[in-house]
C-alpha cells in the first residue's frame, strides 16, 4: 500500500523528476531490505556468470551507477548500469521522457547523458559484492569515432563489472542503429573483443539489437555473433513502432517501451533463437511486467530476462513478485530449472 500511494504521488510529477525523486530515494536506502528470491529452479548462469533468479533491471534506469547499494537490496538476480560514454554528456533537451499510462508505456529520447566513464567507474569499483552488475557501453554524440567510444569506456571500466554490453540499439543518437549493418557490425566487435584482451580478466561481452529489424537484418547479427564469439545477445531495446497506441504522448519521438513492446521484441527474441540455435544465451527485454510475461520470454528462447518500465507503474516489488511466481510455474510445468526451460515453446512466438 506504501509502495503504490508513493507510485501515484511520483506520477503527480514531471516523468524525469520522478525518476530523480526514485533515485534518491534508493542513494539514501530508504526503500525496504528485500532478500532475494531464490531456488534450484531459479539459479542460473548466462555466460558463465552465476545469477540467482533471472530477473534483471536492463540498463537506462541507473545510468550512472548511483545506486547499486539500493538496488542491491531490490531483489534483482542482476543489473545493467550505463550507458556509459568517454565524455559526461547532457543529453537531449527536456522534456525527453513521456509516459503513457493508458498503454503501461513510455517513451524518451535521453540520448545518451550521463556522468562519463571517468566518474561511472569511480561508483563502480565500490559496487556492493555480491550483485552481478553489468555496464552499457555508449558513444558520444559528437564522437567522430563511435568504435574508438566503446572500446574506451570498455578498458576504463571494465575492470569493475561482471559484463559490458555493446549497445547500438539506441534510436535517441543519430546513426547509431546504422551499426546493425553487417560490414560496420563486424568491424566494431572485432575492435570490442581486440579491446576486452587489454582487461586482467575475460570478460564476457554482451550485444544489445533493436526490435525493428527483418529477417535478413536478423541473419546477419546471429552470424557475426557466432563469429566474433559474442557471449549473449540482449533482445531488445527500445522500438520506433507506435502501432494501437491510445496516450496522449503516442506521437513523440523517441524509443518506446514497455507493455505494447513485448509482443514485437519477443517475436526479435524467438526469431534469433531459432537463428542460434543454442549457440549463444539470449536475455529477452521489452514488455516484461509479470511472472508470465518473463516465462513466455523464457520459453521463447531467453536464459534471462530484464525490466524496467514495468517498475514505473508496479514499483519494485513487482522484482520478487516476479521471481517467486515464476518458481510455481516452472514448478507446475515439471521444470527442474530454468534452462529446461529455454526455447522450449519458441514455434508458439515467431
Amino acid at each position: 500500500m506504501i509502495e503504490q500511494l508513493g507510485l501515484k504521488i511520483l506520477r503527480n510529477f514531471d516523468p524525469e523528476f520522478g525518476h530523480q525523486i526514485a533515485l534518491w530515494i534508493l542513494q539514501n536506502r530508504l526503500v525496504l531490505r528485500s532478500k532475494i528470491v531464490t531456488s534450484e529452479r531459479l539459479k542460473t548462469s548466462i555466460a558463465g556468470i552465476k545469477i540467482p533468479n533471472p530477473i534483471g533491471l536492463a540498463a537506462g534506469f541507473d545510468k550512472n551507477a548511483e545506486v547499486l547499494v539500493g538496488l542491491s537490496k531490490s531483489g534483482f538476480g542482476f543489473v545493467e548500469v550505463g550507458a556509459a560514454t568517454p565524455l559526461p554528456q547532457q543529453g537531449n533537451a527536456k522534456p525527453r521522457l513521456f509516459r503513457l499510462d493508458e498503454d503501461k508505456a513510455a517513451i524518451n529520447r535521453f540520448g545518451f547523458n550521463n556522468d562519463g566513464m571517468l566518474a561511472i567507474a569511480k561508483r563502480l569499483k565500490k559496487r556492493p559484492s555480491g550483485l552481478v552488475t553489468g555496464l552499457n557501453l555508449g558513444a558520444n554524440k559528437a564522437s567522430t569515432d563511435r568504435t574508438a567510444d566503446f572500446t574506451k569506456v570498455l578498458a576504463h571500466c571494465g575492470h569493475f563489472v561482471d559484463f559490458a554490453t555493446v549497445n547500438i540499439s539506441s534510436p535517441n543518437t543519430k546513426n547509431l542503429r546504422e551499426l546493425h549493418a553487417k560490414r560496420a557490425l563486424s568491424a566494431l566487435l572485432s575492435s570490442v573483443m581486440e579491446a576486452r584482451e587489454s582487461l586482467k580478466k575475460q570478460l564476457p561481452i554482451f550485444l544489445k539489437i533493436a526490435p525493428d529489424l527483418d529477417q535478413v537484418e536478423l541473419t546477419d547479427i546471429a552470424e557475426i555473433a557466432i563469429e566474433k564469439k559474442i557471449d549473449a545477445i540482449i533482445a531488445t531495446n527500445t522500438t520506433l513502432q507506435r502501432d494501437g497506441l491510445k496516450s496522449e504522448h503516442r506521437a513523440e519521438t523517441g524509443g518506446l517501451s514497455g507493455e505494447p513492446l513485448f509482443h514485437p521484441s519477443t517475436r526479435i527474441l524467438a526469431q534469433l533463437a531459432s537463428l542460434l540455435n543454442s549457440r549463444i544465451p539470449l536475455i529477452g527485454v521489452g514488455g516484461v511486467a509479470s511472472a508470465q510475461d518473463a516465462y513466455d520470454k523464457i520459453c521463447a528462447g531467453a536464459s534471462a530476462v530484464q525490466l524496467y518500465t514495468a517498475i514505473v507503474y508496479h514499483g519494485l516489488s513487482l522484482v520478487n513478485k516476479t521471481a517467486t511466481d515464476l518458481d510455481r510455474l516452472l514448478k507446475r510445468d515439471g521444470f527442474e530449472n530454468i534452462s529446461a526451460a529455454v526455447g522450449s515453446r519458441v514455434q508458439e512466438f515467431l
